[in-house]
């Protein structure tokens, strides 16, 4: 039987998450240790660390966990989780798992990039992954440890199909105006904020239409944001001032920064299509299922599964991880209870769209794209 063990070496809080985290549709890639059996290799033991999201941030932190869990389940090991509550954690949780005797850690988030560096620059005899960085603190181009995975996910794709959706439900309505807002001006933020408003324009292009963007300028890189991924008044201010432009699709960017958004769409009691990022909301939150449009997926649970199967069984490989609409490592969820009154034509348009991208005839980029 597999015993997960959870223990909260530093900062152990439930602050609230970070955003860049659950998503797209589908199966990382496959592994060489994924079609079940075999179990781990001797000593191994694997081992995750939060950013100061915390696990329970129904997004980022949750899914990499989820992932890991999953792992240690199918392999029958332990595996010992730590919790950060804020920046300072990083390192004394990254030496305590060493000191735990860890074979393999997953580091969640940028934020831990340069902890994670030096860790495994210290210990070049345990096996790291980072989701959402390249580790690359020097800027050469290169991770800069021989031993780090990067786990990244190219989710303008997914965001691009979630923008033109979100054009054709708003001018289906007639309301032809649709915004989004994020947590912090970063890579992973933006990088959903780039393809929602590319997707939204292609719209435009195709359909002859004129659906109004607000919240974030793809030109300038400029746009709204609470300044972090707590889901707070300043968060609610924020979507508050993109839902009186007269919205009627909004997009949150930031983890749980999306429950103020679906607090001031119903104090506001209009009819509001809520979109989600990383993980489907409609999954995680039932509360505001009905809310809810769509999710912009990032399967980072599925990554972070893949790379510690490969761990385990002893094929460690370094080779870093981008997910795409092609291996489904990013996608869109289902449009759960809106799916019976959707345009006409809008399914078969996204899926031809999906297979644009993925053949490459239809180039969907960012500036923030891995």
């Amino acid at each position: 039987m597999t015993i997960t063990t959870t223990k909260k070496l530093v900062g152990i809080t439930a602050a609230a998450g970070l955003l860049i985290a659950l998503s797209g549709c589908g199966a990382a890639p496959e592994t060489s240790a994924t079609d079940g059996g075999g179990g781990a290799a001797d000593g191994f033991l694997p081992c995750i660390v939060s950013d100061d999201g915390g696990w329970n941030d129904k997004s980022f932190n949750q899914s990499a966990k989820a992932g890991l869990d999953k792992a240690a389940a199918e392999l029958g090991v332990e595996s010992i989780d730590v919790e950060s509550a804020s920046a300072n954690d990083y390192a004394p949780n990254l030496e305590n798992l060493v000191a735990e005797g860890c074979t393999f850690i997953v580091a969640v988030g940028f934020k831990l990039a340069a902890d994670t560096v030096a860790s495994a620059k210290a210990n070049p005899e345990i096996n790291y992954a980072i989701i959402d960085d390249w580790a690359d603190i020097d800027g050469d181009g290169e991770t800069d440890a021989p031993n780090i995975k990067p786990l990244l996910f190219d989710t303008v794709q997914a965001a691009y199909l979630g923008g033109y959706a979100a054009a054709s439900w708003s001018a289906a309505s007639g309301t032809n105006k649709v915004g989004t807002f994020g947590g912090l001006q970063i890579p992973p933020v933006t990088i959903f904020m780039d393809g929602f408003i590319d997707g939204v324009q292609k719209y435009n292009e195709d359909k002859g239409a004129s659906v109004a963007t607000f919240g974030w300028d793809v030109a300038g890189q400029t746009g709204a944001f609470t300044g972090g991924f707590t889901a707070n008044d300043t968060a609610r201010q924020t979507a508050q001032g993109i839902l009186d432009q007269g919205v009627d699709v909004i997009l949150p960017v930031g983890g749980p920064i999306f429950q103020s958004a679906a607090a001031a769409i119903k104090d506001g009691g209009k009819d509001i299509a809520l979109m989600g990022v990383d993980s489907d909301l409609v999954e995680t939150s039932p509360d505001i299922a009905d809310l809810v449009f769509v999710s912009i997926l990032k399967r980072i649970d599925n990554a972070v599964y893949a790379a510690a199967m490969d761990a385990g069984a002893g094929n460690f490989d370094p080779t870093p991880y981008v997910g795409t609409l092609e291996n489904e490592g990013v996608g869109l969820s289902s449009f759960h209870s809106f799916e019976d009154r959707l345009p006409a034509g809008l399914t078969d348009e996204l899926d031809a769209l999906r297979e644009q991208i993925i053949d490459g005839s239809l180039e969907v980029t960012s500036p923030s794209s891995p």
